[in-house]
């Protein structure tokens, strides 16, 4: 890594990698609506319209001792002025990562410098837009990663293969809903149909400064869609009042700014059978976490000479339960061996 640049990210932020009790909610009915049958993934790499526990414990000479994973790893974190990008920088400050003190911001940011866990940062601009900065990063030849719902998907994903570069790009960086979401996509595969005739109601809460439909709801949408459901995206309950998200929907008060509620409520044709889905995220924690990971598992490709090329979150998942199923095999191969 020490010779490695990089860019990691949180919704338009970017990271650089560098060397060294509430009432029920209300749906609207949506039944026998048209099936749409594109379909959302979040298990490949392919061009698709999208997508820690930080620490180990290591044994020397008997005594146990904690081991930051993010030791010897340093990252440039872009858009670091937003409650997203402070978030990426504690997270990583917590996994041993070294922050850099440069990040790149709007024009109206430049010369700012933000103090986050007690380091300073001085930001530079201007930023030009999303795609734009990855074609820098592919210009350059720095690994990144980026979380990102927006944007011309086609050219983003075009400009960075083209590159060979290494890379994390992800709609979702939060890992527990990636494997949801992965979970989803594996039932509507296997078990095309399986909710044929079953009317479906979506509700999702977010902060008030999102206005369009959640990229997660509509890939658990598709999911459904190829479970037989039939469902039109333009029914998705979007709720961004803050005072229904509260009395409603049961969001904290301290997180009607940074939150994300989903509900899937399915129902039998007769009525007699319902399933519900449901999803709750406050605050940003979820998605720092994740973006750290990918960070993590970005350096180890890295460290370990894999192919270069576009990852998603579910690749940094496989990547992260296979090191620790070796951890664990290794260790519960040692204590074998004691005995």
């Amino acid at each position: 890594m020490a010779t490695t640049n990089w860019l990691v990210s949180s919704p338009t932020p970017s990271v650089f990698l560098h060397p060294p009790g509430s009432p029920r909610l209300a749906f609207a009915s949506i039944k026998n609506q048209t099936l749409v049958k594109t379909r959302v993934s979040f298990l490949t790499n392919a061009k698709r319209r999208l997508p820690a526990v930080l620490s180990m414990t290591a044994t020397e000479e008997g005594a146990v001792k904690s081991v930051l994973p993010g030791n010897g790893i340093s990252i440039m974190v872009n858009g670091c002025t937003g409650k997203m990008g402070k978030a990426v920088i504690k997270a990583a400050d917590t996994a041993g990562v070294n922050i850099v003190p440069t990040s790149f911001g709007s024009a109206s940011e430049a010369g700012q410098t933000v103090e986050v866990c007690g380091k300073e940062i001085t930001v530079h601009g201007p930023t030009e837009r999303e795609r734009d900065n990855a074609e820098l990063y592919s210009r350059v030849g720095v690994p990144f990663v980026m979380g990102t719902t927006g944007g011309d998907r086609e050219k983003l994903y075009e400009s960075v293969e083209k590159a060979k570069i290494y890379a994390v790009i992800s709609p979702q960086m939060g890992k527990q809903v990636v494997a949801f979401l992965a979970a989803m996509e594996i039932m509507a595969e296997q078990f095309p149909g399986a909710f044929s005739g079953y009317s479906l109601e979506v509700m999702e809460s977010h902060q008030a400064s999102k206005l369009d439909a959640s990229g997660t709801a509509k890939a658990v949408i598709s999911c459904f869609q190829e479970l037989g459901v039939s469902y039109d995206m333009d029914q998705i309950q979007l709720i961004r009042d803050p005072k229904q998200q509260v009395e409603m929907v049961g969001v904290p008060e301290e997180h009607v700014s940074g939150h994300a509620f989903h509900l899937y409520h399915l129902t039998s044709p007769d009525e007699t059978v319902s399933f519900e889905f449901q999803h709750n995220v406050c605050g940003r924690s979820i998605y720092a976490e994740g973006t750290v990971d990918a960070v993590l598992f970005l350096a180890k490709k890295i460290r370990l000479k894999a192919d270069q090329r576009i990852y998603n979150m579910i690749d940094v998942l496989r990547g992260k339960h296979a090191l620790s199923f070796q951890v664990l095999s290794t260790w519960c191969g040692s204590r074998r061996a004691e005995s």
